[in-house]
């Protein structure tokens, strides 16, 4: 072999719990690339939709960016048999989710690249006949252009405290930084094709769309050049495949083999260019 192979096997590849640090990130404040110094990464994610001995991937933005947000708006409480009594925190929430979709779809040029904004949880209300003080949401952001998360991002720094304002609230909303855009360096996939093409066979090594999904494989490609890729694990000729993260999701492991022969090949051939 000329050159070194270092082998990362990834924990907490999901994210860390909340308040703690994992995953990627971690590994590379650790030191995971260096001594020796990695000049370029290569991954793979199994996927259940895909068949067993296709490959597909992705040049350049591949999978989203990933943003955490936390809303909180305050009203006043009062009994919901006197609404004039007091500032509606629930009602304030459901104007500024309506409000934060006007900006994908209204806002946001998508014909460029896809992005999402989506809230995913409300807290709020004490009893059913009480206008409660306050509510919280907590939501994600996916991008694929950090330009177009920029601007998202100050949109809804913007538009959150207006809208609350307009009906009497005030609300507050953090975003973090979260995960970053999952790109593979154009250069690296044209030097690195070839060698798919020929473990896979030429049929097998498919492009795709880019996917909303995030992956913090992206920490290591912000650091080197990089190349992710989607192996397949759904049994041939199966008539239904059902998706990751879901009761039934079911992998067939023999996918499983290609994926090391490609590793092992793009490692090689790499190091032999």
């Amino acid at each position: 072999i000329k050159g070194t192979v270092k082998f990362i096997f990834q924990p907490s590849e999901e994210g860390a719990p909340e308040g703690e640090e994992g995953g990627a990130a971690l590994m590379i404040k650790e030191g995971v690339l260096e001594n020796p110094k990695v000049d370029a990464i290569f991954g793979l994610h199994i996927n259940s939709q895909t068949p067993v001995g296709v490959i597909r991937y992705k040049s350049g933005g591949t999978m989203a960016s990933s943003q955490r947000f936390v809303i909180n708006v305050m009203g006043k409480q009062t009994h919901g048999s006197q609404p004039w009594g007091g500032v509606d925190p629930i009602l304030i929430s459901a104007k500024i989710i309506d409000g934060l979709q006007t900006i994908i779809s209204r806002e946001t040029k998508l014909i460029d690249e896809p992005a999402v904004i989506t809230v995913g949880k409300i807290t709020s209300g004490v009893r059913f006949n009480i206008i409660p003080e306050s509510a919280e949401m907590i939501g994600t952001i996916r991008t694929l252009d950090y330009d177009m998360q920029k601007f998202i991002n100050q949109r809804m720094m913007e538009m959150v405290p207006a809208i609350a304002k307009a009906f009497r609230g005030e609300a507050t909303i953090t975003i973090d930084n979260g995960t970053a855009i999952t790109y593979n360096d154009p250069e690296l996939v044209v030097q690195m094709l070839p060698t798919m093409q020929r473990v896979a066979g030429m049929a097998n090594v498919q492009t795709q769309k880019a996917i909303t999904g995030a992956e913090d494989f992206s920490f290591f490609q912000e650091k080197v050049p990089g190349f992710f890729f989607f192996l397949g694990g759904m049994t041939p000729g199966t008539m239904e495949s059902y998706p990751h993260h879901t009761p039934d999701f079911l992998i067939d492991d023999s996918g499983l083999l290609l994926g090391v022969k490609t590793l092992t090949e793009m490692s090689l051939d790499y190091l032999g260019k």
